[in-house]
């Protein structure tokens, strides 16, 4: 592939996504209640816009914060207390194959949800890694979390997204960047499972991005939030291929799918110790701190696998049904890993079009795919022609609404 075509998929030097206007920068959902706010849902509404889990929420999570009360009297520390950061180091060990245990004093960090730690971590890796040869860039997958790209630019750094299509299987195509790229990124940001598409990386793609890294000298930023949530084998962690250091590494993790907790706002970063100080040195005076009750709650949901295993049961029911409404229109095929389906809705007017008509139609409520994404520097969109929804529902709500789509849309 010469360095032009390279440039015109969004991988060669310069190459990074055009304005197009001030909705690049806004909020996909902020876009969404703006197209829908002219019309009333035509059915009951069933809102499978956003992935906030709809699940119960542990029975654990009550008592725990009752014993724990008295802690919301006093300041958290950042670095997070002792038994949470035990518990999280212990959790990562017992489910992936580590190359060793991570040290929880110095390799774990508690977080405000993994939201706050993968914006603060782009800022975190331009002064980490330090000057490029050129404009520093942050490499992230497209479409990609809206964190991503708030990241980047508060950094400072050029963001250069990559396409994730059904060509390269919903991951960024690695053989496309190019030597320029590679010497300016500082960081690039990976989820898997992916959201909106739900691939996972394989084993192979983390080891030879974790070899890019070391070349290059830049952070892998690691999103494993959805990494319970499959109904196929278990993902695997980037950290799983990080060597016995976990250098240029860090995964970060969230209790929000895991244990239907979204608004408890608690995770962790794991890691390269090198980074995650001076990670530590920024959030101690930038970041918001984790109450330490809900960091108590944390150590019971890490200490317990049956509401997960409860949980991926819940899911794989709603998938199942998926399997039976949709059978294989609009390209479904059941993904790897998360909880969304990513559906090509290109033969029915496109995405805003198809998100309009099952909300006017349906009271069905989805995100339209290029919402979620940027433009290409050749003007194309990754996610134009899709609509993401997320099964957070119950089942029988979940079947009601892919029942509604099917007969709008067909």
């Amino acid at each position: 592939m010469t360095a032009s075509s390279r440039a015109a998929q969004g991988f060669g030097q310069g190459a990074s996504s055009p304005a197009d206007g001030r909705d690049s920068e806004r909020s996909p959902f902020a876009r969404l209640t703006e197209l829908l706010a002219p019309y009333q849902p035509g059915k009951p509404l069933i809102t499978l816009s956003l992935g906030e889990p709809q699940h119960p929420v542990p029975d654990f999570v009550g008592p725990v914060l009752a014993k724990y009360t008295a802690d919301f009297g006093r300041y958290p520390a950042a670095k997070g207390i002792e038994p949470f950061r035990r518990a999280a180091a212990s959790w990562m060990g017992m489910r992936f194959a580590l190359p060793r245990p991570l040290d929880p004093e110095t390799e774990l960090l508690v977080l405000n949800g993994s939201r706050e730690g993968l914006f603060f971590a782009a800022i975190t890796a331009a002064r980490f890694v330090g000057p490029r040869n050129g404009t520093p860039a942050i490499l992230l997958p497209n479409p990609f979390y809206p964190a991503y790209g708030a990241g980047a630019r508060a950094a400072g750094c050029e963001a250069i997204f990559l396409p994730t299509t059904l060509a390269n299987g919903f991951l960024p195509d690695l053989d496309l960047l190019d030597d320029a790229t590679l010497s300016r990124t500082v960081a690039m940001y990976i989820a898997s499972p992916a959201n909106p598409q739900g691939a996972v990386a394989s084993r192979d793609y983390f080891t030879r991005l974790k070899g890019l890294a070391d070349r290059y000298g830049f952070i892998v930023l690691s999103d494993e939030c959805y990494s319970e949530i499959y109904t196929q084998a278990a993902p695997g962690s980037m950290l799983e291929c990080a060597g016995p250091d976990f250098g240029n590494v860090v995964a970060f993790q969230s209790l929000s799918k895991r244990s239907n907790l979204p608004g408890m706002r608690v995770g962790f970063a794991a890691g390269d110790k090198k980074f995650l100080a001076m990670f530590h040195e920024l959030r101690n005076v930038a970041a918001p701190q984790v109450p330490v009750p809900l960091q108590h709650v944390a150590v019971a949901a890490y200490s317990d696998e049956a509401h997960v295993e409860e949980n991926r049961r819940l899911y794989r029911l709603k998938f199942d049904l998926a399997d039976q409404i949709l059978g294989n229109r609009y390209g479904y095929r059941r993904p790897a890993g998360g909880f969304c389906l990513w559906l090509d809705v290109s033969a029915y007017g496109g995405d805003e079009a198809a998100t309009l008509k099952l909300y006017k139609d349906g009271g069905v409520r989805v995100v339209p795919g290029s919402y979620l994404a940027r433009p290409q520097p050749d003007g194309s969109n990754p996610g134009a022609g899709y609509i993401r929804l997320a099964l957070v529902q119950d089942s029988e709500t979940t079947a009601e609404a892919l029942h509604r789509l099917v007969q709008i849309l067909d």
